[in-house]
């Protein structure tokens, strides 16, 4: 079992799998520990990790990814654990999965080194799309329902970072945790994909790729950018007002649904 204050869960083939317990709201409250994590994909985790999942309380398991993704690397997930498919595009448009796949070649729509102008584009879509608007509330949806002590509910996509990074803040900031912390589990993605990001460069520098623009382009695709999150908060307040505003009429969340997720998750 983990420790109450580990923020990036120990498993062996779990990437970026973290707790959003311990985060605290502006009016001194914290969120539990033990009810919501966010993570990188499902596919690859062993039969411990299995075991460390059901034995930390998971119960549902939210999935970002697009039909295309789940095909190739569907979740493995605990007996018992229900499973909800909420699609923020109809294919992958971060990339992740491609990257992360034995074949990829590091060619971005045709251009190998516009990774980060893509994901700019990227975060513009995550907030503008209906796809992405119906997915958040989906998950929301779900949050509702995760009303038991100890019962866990993982939202993720490939890489654990863009279309679950917006998750992570639309919820963060219904339970009124501050946008600096947010910021900081955000940038968070950095720390915990280290190894894995190291690794994927490894392996393109044995493919014969040495081109430093593609191995910035790919690191871009790769981990997250303040630069990206400012995109969408940007985006957000030019076309909606603000966050609250968006979580409210764009998302549907209602004042009385946010007081229920306090209620839920936090301390």
């Amino acid at each position: 079992m983990a420790n109450d204050n580990e923020r990036v869960l120990n498993l062996e083939k779990g990437v970026n799998f973290r707790e959003l317990g311990g985060y605290q709201t502006t009016d001194g409250r914290t969120v539990k520990y033990h009810k919501i994590l966010r993570s990188a994909g499902l596919a690859d985790l062993t039969d411990a990790d299995l075991q460390y999942l059901k034995d930390y309380g998971l119960k549902i398991d939210v999935d970002f990814r697009s039909k295309q993704e789940i095909d190739k690397k569907p979740d493995k997930r605990p007996a018992g654990v229900r499973y909800v498919w909420a699609p923020v595009f109809e294919e992958d448009e971060t990339k992740s999965s491609e990257v992360q796949s034995d074949s990829y070649i590091p060619e971005i729509d045709g251009d190998p080194t516009d990774g980060y102008a893509h994901m700019v584009d990227v975060y513009r879509d995550i907030i503008t799309k209906d796809s992405s608007k119906a997915a958040y509330r989906k998950f929301f949806n779900q949050l509702l329902l995760n009303k038991n002590d100890n019962e866990v509910l993982i939202f993720h996509c490939s890489a654990g970072k863009d279309r679950t990074g917006m998750g992570a803040v639309f919820l963060l900031t219904a339970l009124g945790v501050p946008f600096e912390t947010i910021k900081e589990d955000y940038l968070l993605t950095n720390v915990a994909n280290k190894e894995f990001v190291t690794d994927l460069l490894g392996l393109l520098d044995s493919k014969g790729y040495k081109d430093p623009d593609v191995i910035n382009s790919v690191k871009d695709l790769m981990t997250v950018h303040y630069n990206y999150l400012a995109t969408a908060i940007k985006t957000i307040n030019k076309t909606y007002g603000n966050i609250d505003k968006y979580i409210k009429n764009e998302l549907k969340v209602s004042p009385s649904e946010i007081e229920s997720l306090k209620k839920i998750y936090l301390e």
